[in-house]
C-alpha cells in the first residue's frame, strides 16, 4: 500500500471532519466576540475565562479543538477566517479631511464664515479677506500642530513584541490518528515544533510556549509553569510580579482577575517558563474589552471646550442684540436704509473678534513649542489650557509615582533591627541558584558590594541546590566556605520558612523558637506588610562536609537569621513634583488597582498624608450610587484596588462635581480614565492604548515636568483670556458710542471704511498677545473661563471709552467746528485717532491688574506692535493715505488736547481697575 498516498487521502477527510468540530469551538468564540462598551468586561468574556480556569486539560482541548501538540498551519488558518486577527481596537486616525473640519468648527469660526458671505455679497471685499484670512489662519495652524504632535505620538507606539512562540503540529498526524483509528495502521508523523508566528496571526486553540521577557500575547490558560512569575501591574496596577499556576487556588474565584492559571494579553512574563493555550484574541480579550469600550466612546467635551462655546455665544448674542438696534437708530434718524444696513454689517464685523480662534490657536501653539523643548508632546493643542485649569490631578500609582522597579528596602534580623547577615545569606542564595531569578533575586543582587565582602569567588563553592516549587515555596543552596563545612541556606515565603526552623539568631546567639517568639515574630513581619513590603524569610544552618547531594529532608531544624523586605520605590521627583502642584493649587488624587498598604506606604513617602482607614476601596465603590460616590470623592484623597471602571467613574463624578481634571497613568487599565479626563497624561513607555486615550505624553519620568506643564497652561489661558477682555470691553464701549451718537448726530460718526481698517489695526496689535508676560500672582491658582465674569468686566470697562468718546464729540462739534455734514470727515477723523488709541492703550490697562509700564511690563513684542499701531493710526489721517481712507488731517490743537484726554482715559481706567480688582478680584 502507498503510505503516502493514504495519508494524503485522509489529511483531505480530516480536514473535512474539522468542518464539523469547528461548530463545538463556534460557541465559545461567539461567547468571546460578544464585547460591549456598555461594561468593563462583558459577562460572557468573563464567564469563559472562568470556565476556562476551571476546565480539566482534556474537556479544554475538545472546546477549542485543539490538541496537546497544538493546531496545525490548516486548522489554525481555518478559525482566523471565522474570528479575525489577534488585534485589538485602536483609536483609528481621522482622515486629514476630518481633522481639518475639526479644526475648522467652532461658533467664532462658523459666525465669521457667515460675515465672509454677507461681506462678500454687499461688495465689501476688505471685510470678507481680512475675516476670511483669520479664519484660515486659525485653522490651518491648529491642524498643522496637532498633525506634529500626532505623527509624534505615533511614532512612540511600537510594540515591544511582535511575534509569539507557537507549537505546531505537522497536518501527517491527523491522517496518522484517523489511520490508527479505523484501519490500525501505524504512521510516524513528524513531532511537534516551534515556530515564531506574528502575535496578529494566533488563534484560540494555539499552543504557545513562554519564557522570562515574553509579552502574552493573548488571553491564555497555562498548561505547564514553572517558576512563572507574570508582571500585570499594566492591568491591575499591582506593583509586584504575580505568581502563575497551573491549577486553580480558589474554585470559587468568580473575577478574570483572580485566575490563577489565566495569563491576559498586555502583560508579560518576568521569569520563569511555560505553555499556555490561547482561549481569546483581539477584541475577545480582557485586554480588548477595554480597548473596546475606550475607542468606541465619544469624548465628552473638556473644560476648555465649554468654556470657549460658553464664551462665544456670550459674545455672539451681544452681536446680535446691538447690530440691530444701531440699524434701527440709523435707519429712522438718517433716513438711507442701505447706507444704515451696510454701517450695521460693518458694527457687527467689529463687534465680532475675528482674532479670537486666531488668538487662542497661535498662544496654544506656542504653548506646545515650549512644552515640545521639554520633551512634552502635546497631541490636542486644547490639553494645554486644561493644564492650566486643572485643579484636581488623579493619578496611578505603580509606574507614575513609583519606578516600577522592585527594590530591596530592608534587611532586617528577626527582631526588626538592621542586620548585614541577612543580606549576605540571601545575597549567596540568589548568587548560586541556577534556576530562573525573578525580580526578587535581582533585586538582592544588584547589592554587588556584598560579593567583594564575602569573598564569593574564593571563599565559596556552591554544592548542591533544592530547587522551588511551589508546595514548598522555598528554595534552597548549599555552599562550602573555605571547604571547611557546608552551609545550607533557605529563603522563600515566611510562614513555609518557619515551618522548617527550630532556632532563631539574635546577634551572636541562638535562641529557640518558642511560641511566644513565633508570636512576636509574625507580628513584625505583619507590621512589614503594613508598611507595603512584601517580605521574605532566610534561614541557614550549618552541615559538615559529608555529602555532595541533599534534598527536602535536610530543610529542616533550620535558624531563622531574619528578612529581606521589598518595595517598589517611589520616583524622587514625585515628592516635590505633589509638593509643587499642591502649592499651585492643585489637588491629588491616587487612583490605583494595587491593595491598600502599598498604597498607603508609597503615598507616605511622597507626602500624601493618609490612613489606611480613610482609603476607599473599589468595593467601596461598586456599593455606593452616584449622589454618595459624588461626596466621597470630595472627601478621599487614596483609592484602591480599583477597576477600571471604578477609574473612570471617580474621573466623572470630579468632573461633574465643577473640577477640572487630568489623569496620569500608563496602563491598560487606566486608558477609560485617561479619556474621560480633561486633559489625559501619559508617558512614552506607556501600553498603547493609553498612549492614545491620552493628551499629553511625557518623554521623561521626572515628574517635575507636570508643574512646568501646569504653569505654561496658566500663562496660555491669561493670554488668551487678556484679549477675550480686550475685546469684549472696546467693542462694547465703540457700539455704545455710536449708539448715543447715530441719536445725536445728523451724519454717521464713523464710516464702514473707518470701523473696518480701525479693527483691522487693532487686531493686528493683539497679534503679539501669545507672547505676552503674564503676573506671578495669575500662576499660583487655577483658572477657568468664567462667562459671568468676562460679561461684568465688559460692563465695567466698556462705557469708560465711551465717555471720552464723547468727550471726543463735543470736541469736535463745539471746539472744531464738526457739525454739519460738510465737516463730518473732520469729525470722523477726530474719533477715529481717538478710537484707535484708546482701544490700543486699553491693551496695556487691562493686560494686569497692577499699574502699567511700572509695577507689570508687557512683552518687548507687544510693546513694539500696540506703538507701532499707535504711530499708524496718526499716520492715516495725517498722511498722503488720508484722502484714500476718507479722512483728513486734524488742526495741531488736537493734538494738544489728545494727550490730555489719553491721560485722563488711562486714570480713570487704572481707577475703575482698583475698585474692580477689590470688589471681583482678577482673573
Amino acid at each position: 500500500m502507498n503510505f503516502t498516498i493514504l495519508k494524503e487521502i485522509f489529511a483531505g477527510f480530516l480536514r473535512t471532519r474539522h468542518i464539523a468540530r469547528h461548530f463545538r469551538r463556534f460557541a465559545l468564540l461567539d461567547a468571546l466576540n460578544q464585547t460591549g462598551a456598555s461594561r468593563e468586561v462583558p459577562a460572557t468574556l468573563a464567564q469563559t475565562l472562568v470556565a476556562a480556569a476551571k476546565s480539566d486539560t482534556e474537556a479544554l482541548f475538545k472546546t477549542l479543538d485543539s490538541h496537546a501538540d497544538g493546531l496545525t498551519e490548516g486548522q489554525a488558518e481555518a478559525v482566523r477566517e471565522r474570528v479575525g486577527l489577534n488585534e485589538v481596537e485602536h483609536e483609528k486616525p481621522l482622515p486629514w479631511w476630518m481633522h481639518l473640519w475639526h479644526c475648522y468648527k467652532n461658533p467664532f469660526n462658523l459666525l465669521l464664515t457667515l460675515l465672509v458671505v454677507v461681506s462678500y455679497a454687499t461688495d465689501d471685499m476688505k471685510a470678507a479677506l481680512v475675516i476670511g484670512t483669520m479664519v484660515v489662519l486659525s485653522t490651518f495652524l491648529r491642524f498643522w500642530q496637532e498633525s506634529r504632535s500626532n505623527k509624534a505620538a505615533d511614532e512612540l507606539k511600537a510594540m515591544v513584541s511582535n511575534t509569539a512562540t507557537v507549537i505546531r503540529r505537522d497536518p501527517s498526524e491527523d491522517a496518522a490518528e484517523e489511520a490508527r483509528k479505523y484501519f490500525d495502521v501505524a504512521l510516524h508523523p513528524k513531532a511537534a515544533h516551534r515556530i515564531e508566528v506574528p502575535i496578529k496571526q494566533l488563534v484560540p486553540g494555539d499552543l504557545v510556549a513562554l519564557s522570562a521577557g515574553d509579552m502574552i500575547p493573548a488571553d491564555c490558560r497555562l498548561l505547564t509553569a514553572k517558576d512563572l512569575f507574570i508582571a500585570q501591574s499594566a492591568m491591575t496596577g499591582e506593583s509586584m510580579p504575580v505568581e502563575k499556576f497551573t491549577f486553580l487556588s480558589d474554585t470559587n474565584a468568580v473575577s478574570p482577575l483572580e485566575l490563577d492559571n489565566i495569563v491576559f494579553m498586555g502583560t508579560n512574563v518576568v521569569s520563569g517558563a511555560a505553555t499556555a493555550i490561547v482561549i481569546s484574541t483581539g477584541n475577545s480579550t480582557y485586554f480588548g474589552a477595554l480597548a473596546v469600550r475606550v475607542t468606541a466612546t465619544d469624548r465628552a467635551p473638556t473644560a476648555f471646550q465649554s468654556g470657549v462655546n460658553k464664551i462665544s455665544w456670550l459674545l455672539i448674542r451681544f452681536m446680535f442684540v446691538m447690530a440691530p438696534l444701531v440699524l434701527f437708530i440709523n435707519g429712522f434718524t438718517k433716513g438711507d436704509w442701505m447706507e444704515a444696513l451696510l454701517f450695521a454689517l460693518s458694527i457687527a464685523v467689529g463687534l465680532t473678534p475675528e482674532m479670537l480662534p486666531m488668538i487662542v490657536t497661535s498662544t496654544l501653539a506656542k504653548g506646545a513649542v515650549i512644552l515640545s523643548r521639554k520633551k512634552v508632546i502635546v497631541k490636542r493643542l486644547d490639553a494645554i489650557q486644561n493644564f492650566g485649569a486643572m485643579d484636581v490631578l488623579c493619578t496611578d500609582k505603580t509606574g507614575t509615582l513609583t519606578q516600577d522597579k522592585i527594590l530591596l528596602s530592608r534587611h532586617i534580623d528577626a527582631w526588626g533591627l538592621d542586620s548585614d547577615e541577612v543580606l549576605e545569606m540571601a545575597y549567596l542564595n540568589s548568587y548560586y541558584q541556577t534556576g530562573l531569578k525573578n525580580l526578587l533575586d535581582v533585586a538582592v543582587l544588584e547589592h554587588v558590594e556584598v560579593h567583594s565582602v564575602l569573598e564569593v569567588a574564593t571563599a565559596f563553592r556552591k554544592v548542591d541546590e533544592i530547587p522551588f516549587d511551589f508546595t514548598r515555596r522555598r528554595m534552597s543552596v548549599v555552599v562550602a566556605e573555605h571547604d571547611e563545612h557546608h552551609l545550607l541556606i533557605t529563603k522563600g515565603a515566611v510562614e513555609e520558612i518557619l515551618s522548617v526552623c527550630t532556632q532563631v539568631r539574635h546577634g551572636e546567639a541562638v535562641e529557640s523558637l518558642t511560641p511566644e517568639l513565633l508570636n512576636r515574630i509574625r507580628q513584625i513581619t505583619a507590621n512589614l506588610n503594613e508598611e507595603g513590603l512584601r517580605v521574605v524569610g532566610v534561614a541557614a544552618k550549618e552541615l559538615p562536609p559529608t555529602k555532595d547531594t541533599y534534598g527536602l529532608a535536610d530543610e529542616g531544624e533550620l535558624t531563622l537569621i531574619g528578612y529581606v523586605a521589598f518595595l517598589d520605590p517611589p520616583k524622587d521627583s514625585a515628592a516635590p513634583a505633589l509638593k509643587a502642584l499642591a502649592e499651585h493649587g492643585v489637588t491629588v488624587k491616587v487612583l490605583t488597582g494595587d491593595n491598600e498598604l502599598v498604597t498607603e506606604k508609597v503615598c507616605r513617602e511622597v507626602g500624601i498624608k493618609v490612613k489606611p482607614e480613610t482609603i476607599l476601596m473599589g468595593s467601596d465603590i461598586e456599593r455606593m450610587d452616584d449622589s454618595k460616590l459624588a461626596m466621597a470623592v470630595e472627601k478621599t484623597n487614596v483609592f484602591a484596588k480599583l477597576t477600571p471602571a471604578n477609574k473612570e467613574r471617580i474621573v466623572r463624578m470630579l468632573k461633574s462635581n465643577g473640577h477640572v481634571v487630568g489623569f496620569m497613568g500608563d496602563g491598560i487599565n487606566d486608558a477609560p480614565a485617561l479619556r474621560a479626563a480633561d486633559i489625559g497624561i501619559s508617558v512614552d513607555t506607556a501600553v498603547d492604548i493609553a498612549k492614545e486615550a491620552a493628551d499629553i505624553i511625557l518623554l521623561e519620568k521626572s515628574l517635575m515636568i507636570l508643574e512646568e506643564g501646569v504653569l505654561e497652561g496658566r500663562r496660555t489661558f491669561s493670554n488668551m483670556l487678556k484679549y477675550i477682555k480686550m475685546t469684549a470691553s472696546s467693542n462694547f464701549g465703540n457700539v455704545f458710542s455710536v449708539l448715543v451718537a447715530s441719536a445725536f448726530i445728523p451724519f454717521l460718526p464713523m464710516l464702514p471704511m473707518h470701523l473696518l481698517v480701525q479693527n483691522l489695526l487693532y487686531d493686528i496689535s493683539q497679534i503679539a498677545i501669545p507672547f505676552d508676560n503674564v503676573d506671578e500672582e495669575l500662576l499660583k491658582k487655577p483658572q477657568g473661563w468664567q462667562p459671568v465674569d468676562v460679561g461684568r468686566f465688559m460692563v465695567f470697562f466698556g462705557p469708560i471709552s465711551s465717555v471720552f468718546d464723547i468727550t471726543t464729540f463735543l470736541m469736535m462739534w463745539f471746539v472744531f467746528g464738526a457739525n454739519t455734514p460738510e465737516k463730518q470727515t473732520l469729525f470722523q477723523s477726530g474719533w477715529f485717532i481717538v478710537g484707535l488709541l484708546t482701544q490700543t492703550l486699553i491693551v496695556h490697562m487691562i493686560r494686569t491688574s497692577k499699574l502699567p509700564f511700572i509695577q507689570s511690563h508687557a512683552s518687548t513684542p507687544l510693546m513694539v506692535t500696540t506703538g507701532i499701531i499707535m504711530a499708524v493710526g496718526i499716520f492715516l489721517p495725517m498722511g498722503p493715505l488720508a484722502n484714500y481712507f476718507k479722512l483728513q488731517a486734524l488742526p495741531p490743537l488736537y493734538f494738544v488736547f489728545l494727550p490730555v484726554i489719553l491721560l485722563a482715559y488711562i486714570g480713570l481706567t487704572q481707577a475703575v481697575k482698583g475698585f474692580y480688582t477689590r470688589r471681583y478680584g482678577w482673573q
